[in-house]
């Protein structure tokens, strides 16, 4: 069976479709929660299954490389057996996290130096370590180790930094024709388009990137500080050059108005911590708008969490015990709020996917996007 296929389009760019791994099927667009090391956080596996309806989620492979190491994973037989998570999972490089660490790393042609934040211990990722890292962890799907450049950055600084992940793109695809996966299943590699918020460097890149001819893409470096306007745009401008009939990733993104527009503008994949972060300070996103469990309007409301919400805890408890919750700093808050969000982000893309199919899309999309991003 095909790895990819596309069952509708809208009007406009939007798509629904569905990806085959060997960990199960994937309807597209799809939110994939974030996994960082091997855990959702405050979320059981069973609970991402059941009352999230995660269908993907994801791991990070500069976490998982430093704990628990590569040796208790290939022992384990792989991330999916480690965590106990029989779905697909995809994993990134670890380059954003190593771009993260921007004052304990040196970089070269080689790869990058970096310093453990655990215990201060020293440690080099190059393209070809990556992807040995990822074929221990054992994604579904897998990514290009990639420089991804602070914004805002000058052009040259940009320029040199594409360059190079298109470099290193080649030594990743080198080092995996030469080393078949672990685990008797197959990993599929996506390459990622960098260029920040440089149109002409973005599509060199996006054309670079097409012409690996890799079963997916992905588009890096956005949602790291730019203005809404010019992620949209890019995005847009990226879109029109990868291939159509392949999944295209937006890496990090977003609020849900965010996930809505991108999908828009033809986007199938999209992950980020907001949902659980943001849910671990309190806020909650819902078809009303967002909310903060904190304050005080909420002390005396004992209706549900959320009527219009999918997962149980939406039901079974009240805007008034959350609030308690967070208010008392009891873990289960945090717990609560983590799970609701996840589900309704979950929602929100099978929604979205419904409206697509109904070729709808874009006027749904334009009447709920302002609801969204109200303030309740």
């Amino acid at each position: 069976m095909k790895f990819f296929n596309i069952i509708k389009t809208s009007k406009g760019k939007a798509r629904a479709g569905e990806m085959m791994t060997d960990h199960g099927m994937i309807q597209t667009p799809i939110f994939m929660p974030v996994g960082t090391v091997a855990s959702v956080k405050t979320v059981h596996q069973r609970e991402l299954k059941d009352d999230i309806k995660a269908q993907i989620i994801l791991g990070n492979t500069y976490h998982l490389y430093l704990r628990p190491g590569m040796e208790v994973m290939e022992n384990a037989g792989g991330l999916h057996k480690f965590m106990n998570w029989n779905g697909p999972i995809l994993t990134d490089s670890g380059g954003f996290q190593v771009f993260s660490l921007s004052k304990s790393r040196k970089m070269s042609e080689e790869g990058v130096k970096f310093k453990s934040h655990i215990d201060g211990s020293y440690h080099l990722f190059t393209p070809e370590k990556s992807m040995e890292i990822q074929r221990k962890i054992g994604a579904d799907i897998f990514m290009a180790f990639d420089e991804c450049v602070a914004y805002p950055a000058t052009y040259n600084q940009v320029k040199s930094s594409m360059k190079m992940t298109h470099r290193w793109l080649k030594r990743c695809i080198d080092w995996n024709a030469a080393n078949p996966e672990l685990y008797g299943y197959k990993q599929r590699f996506f390459p990622i388009v960098q260029g920040s918020t440089f149109s002409d460097l973005r599509k060199i890149s996006a054309e670079v990137i097409s012409e690996a001819g890799a079963e997916g893409n992905a588009i890096g470096g956005l949602s790291v500080g730019e203005p809404e306007d010019e992620l949209y745009r890019i995005t847009d401008e990226v879109t029109d050059i990868l291939p159509k009939e392949k999944p295209r990733y937006l890496m990090g993104v977003g609020t849900p108005w965010n996930i809505l527009e991108s999908i828009g503008l033809g986007i199938d994949m999209m992950d980020c911590v907001m949902p659980t972060r943001n849910a671990r300070n309190g806020m909650i996103f819902t078809w009303q708008g967002v909310m903060n469990l904190k304050n005080e309007k909420w002390k005396q409301d004992f209706s549900p969490l959320d009527e219009f919400g999918t997962s149980f805890v939406d039901q079974e408890y009240s805007k008034a015990y959350v609030r308690h919750l967070f208010v008392s700093k009891e873990y289960l808050g945090k717990q609560i709020a983590s799970i609701h969000n996840l589900a309704f982000y979950l929602e929100l893309v099978r929604v979205a996917r419904e409206h697509i199919i109904a070729g709808d899309f874009y006027e749904w999309k334009d009447s709920i996007v302002p609801i969204l991003r109200q303030r309740m």
